[in-house]
């Protein structure tokens, strides 16, 4: 494992060290607290995301909307496009273009760079009806005055889900604050990254309620068996620069978060044997694939944090909801 934990930092994705979306940094002497955007600002930015998406999409050309992805979607946008691009030049034959439509903006004030917002959007991907309405939530970030909207986060959650965000007489959105405030929440969402890698590995600290993205996944790794084949699994934070977490205070006290991390899986063959290389990973593939496969993707959750003082109000035992996860693969290694 001490072989494979030098192996993840050496296959770990170089990230841009700017100031943490969650502080209050200022540029060119910037304090006051004011909006993030505009909600002009903030429908142009997902109407501009939108374009460049489906762009990108329709030519797998991942240059068609570099300058509107950033942070974990941006590496998972990325890199799933380079890969689809090795394997089909010629395009997207089965292109669809997305469509994000009945839009909302939650809208935090603060001071400084950087500044963000999230739209709570339909999606024509989905397959909506009854209980299975869904919303996809995009966290969009600016780092500075002469920057552009970027695209950090996507999730997608259940319209029960999503919940009442505490906003001004305005209709401006908190965003989780100060690491003082932030201890009325029953665990510090800036260490969110930190926690969850942990708690994969070692199951402490136990803040995740049970579910198929925390103890049932925990359970498939310990359980992963395929004969002649061993498997290793290091999970790394990634909670610096565009990849910080993005908070935002809800009516009952609690806090929805998107945050980021990173997962390599390490498949090791008995000798004889050789592990199943598919075209996606071969098109990410550095090295040669004798009896070593190494797998590293970067994934956003988004949580639910409920307060201290909210008891089980979530019905979660008083524990961090985990919503959605969306990871993608963005590096492999063979040896």
């Amino acid at each position: 494992m001490r072989r494979l934990g030098r192996l993840a930092a050496g296959l770990a994705t170089a990230t841009v060290l700017v100031v943490t979306a969650g502080g209050c940094v200022t540029v060119h002497g910037e304090l006051e607290v004011v909006p993030g955007a505009t909600r002009a600002e903030a429908a142009k930015a997902l109407e501009d995301f939108t374009v460049a998406y489906n762009k990108a999409d329709k030519a797998y050309d991942p240059a068609l909307d570099a300058d509107r992805v950033t942070g974990s979607l941006g590496a998972i946008n990325q890199a799933g496009l380079t890969a689809r691009r090795k394997n089909s030049p010629e395009g997207n034959a089965r292109h669809q273009p997305l469509e994000l439509t009945d839009a909302s903006y939650v809208i935090p004030e603060k001071a400084g760079w950087p500044r963000w917002f999230v739209a709570d959007t339909d999606s024509n991907r989905d397959q909506d009806g009854g209980e299975q309405d869904t919303r996809w939530l995009l966290a969009f970030v600016r780092t500075g005055p002469d920057a552009s909207w970027k695209a950090a986060y996507l999730a997608v959650a259940s319209t029960s889900e999503v919940p009442e965000f505490r906003k001004d007489a305005d209709g401006w959105a908190q965003p989780v604050p100060s690491a003082d405030a932030d201890a009325a929440l029953v665990t510090p969402t800036a260490d969110l990254s930190t926690t969850y890698t942990d708690y994969l590995r070692d199951g402490a600290p136990d803040v995740f309620a049970p579910g198929s993205m925390t103890s049932g996944w925990r359970e498939a790794r310990k359980n992963t068996r395929r004969a002649g084949f061993s498997y290793q699994y290091v999970d790394q934070a990634l909670d610096s620069g565009t990849f910080a977490p993005l908070g935002l205070t809800t009516e009952d006290g609690g806090a929805l978060v998107f945050f980021s991390s990173k997962h390599f899986e390490r498949q090791t063959a008995a000798r004889g044997l050789r592990p199943t290389v598919t075209a996606d990973v071969r098109a990410l593939l550095t090295g040669e694939v004798k009896n070593t496969l190494t797998k590293e993707r970067v994934s956003s959750q988004l949580v639910y944090v409920p307060g201290k003082s909210a008891g089980d109000a979530a019905g979660t035992g008083g524990k961090v909801r985990v919503l959605n996860r969306l990871p993608g693969l963005v590096a492999a290694q063979g040896s």
